[in-house]
């Protein structure tokens, strides 16, 4: 049996990590921009981590959700109070796909309603109404294709303000920073209206915090810089620093009915004991805090750079896009390859940055330094 091929891969066997620092298998280092696709959040292989997690599965790895699971109480707790929302309630999953699908069916419950607003350029994952919502006819299979998505331009506020008064809008679901879209980035005059309009004509207003939130962009959630407070927020990728877990964040006038969210593996004690290390970390070494000072100068750092090839330099903390004057591979390769350093790309010209958050001020001189070799 051979492995279903649906990554282009580069040709490289990554065996170890060490913080912003990754090595393959022949010994080679490589600087790490790239956090596995922003899912390192702590670094790799931080060591209260490592310690947390294997203390957990030398006790318990994994029982089922039929029986009370204090470390989900915790995990609750120490995520409501860190992140503003201690009145909201958590519904505990696997991954960010899954936190989105939640969303929507939760609001669809919520409201009786079926139509969903997106953005153009949104991506929200790759599972049935996930991926409807995402911008990518590409990866929407017809099964997928339910007509329950309309899309509209971002920041174009008057254009969903539109579709809102026609009354039977059950979501909109926003990142307050797209990734994928390549680090566009939304208004606060454009989120606040469409807030208000979300509340004004009865529609569920759903955050996709999955890549964009839990500290990267030097706040707990980006949307959080917008002064807006969303109704559901659903979450992913960093809140496990590699281990598999999403979770929704779930507006109190929300109440439960038996039977219509479940999972088997989401919030399992392993998954909790990693969330709550990471947790831990953010707290110990200030990395939301880091995300926003190390952010801010390695955007300046770029502005600056005085390289024709940068055409513009977006972003809010560690999470930066570098539009370049050329295919991103003619740029992303030699990085990879040359200098032996790894970054994500959107689109056909824009370098992603989704780096741990505990990235120094001189691993980000020393990005900089190997870009210009390129460049």
């Amino acid at each position: 049996m051979k492995l279903f091929d649906v990554y282009p891969l580069f040709d490289i066997n990554i065996v170890k990590g060490l913080g912003c620092h990754v090595w393959d298998d022949q010994g080679q280092e490589y600087l790490d921009l790239y956090g596995g696709h922003a899912v390192i959040s702590i670094g790799h292989s931080q060591p209260h981590y490592v310690k947390q997690v294997t203390e957990q599965l030398q006790r318990l790895g994994f029982y089922s959700n039929s029986v009370v699971n204090r470390l989900q109480t915790q995990l609750a707790e120490r995520l409501g109070r860190l992140s503003g929302y201690d009145d909201y309630q958590l519904f505990l999953i696997n991954s960010g796909a899954e936190a989105n699908e939640n969303a929507l069916k939760l609001a669809s419950f919520h409201t009786g309603r079926a139509r969903v607003l997106a953005a153009q350029r949104a991506f929200h994952g790759r599972t049935s109404l996930a991926v409807e919502t995402t911008d990518n006819p590409k990866i929407i299979a017809p099964i997928n294709d339910g007509g329950h998505v309309t899309r509209l331009p971002l920041n174009d506020l008057a254009a969903w303000q539109t579709e809102l008064r026609r009354g039977d809008v059950c979501a909109v679901i926003l990142e307050c920073i797209q990734g994928v879209g390549g680090i566009q980035m939304a208004t606060a005059e454009f989120a606040q209206g469409l807030a208000q309009a979300c509340r004004q004509h009865g529609a569920v207003l759903i955050c996709d915090e999955i890549q964009c939130g839990y500290g990267r962009s030097g706040r707990f959630f980006a949307h959080q810089w917008l002064d807006i407070r969303p109704d559901i927020i659903t979450v992913a990728k960093g809140i496990a620093n590699g281990f598999p877990m999403g979770a929704v964040f779930i507006a109190p006038e929300f109440e439960p009915v038996y039977g219509q969210l479940g999972t088997t593996f989401g919030g399992n004690h392993l998954a909790c004991a990693a969330a709550l290390a990471v947790l831990d970390v953010f707290e110990q070494e200030g990395l939301v805090e880091n995300a926003h000072l190390v952010g801010e100068y390695l955007i300046d750092s770029l502005k600056h750079l005085g390289s024709s090839a940068i055409k513009e330099v977006r972003g809010r903390g560690l999470m930066i896009g570098i539009d370049l004057d050329r295919p991103h591979k003619e740029v992303r390769q030699p990085l990879i390859y040359q200098q032996h350093c790894f970054t994500g790309c959107a689109g056909t010209n824009c370098l992603r940055l989704l780096p741990p958050l505990c990235l120094t001020k001189d691993e980000a001189d020393d990005f900089v330094e190997r870009l210009t070799k390129v460049l």
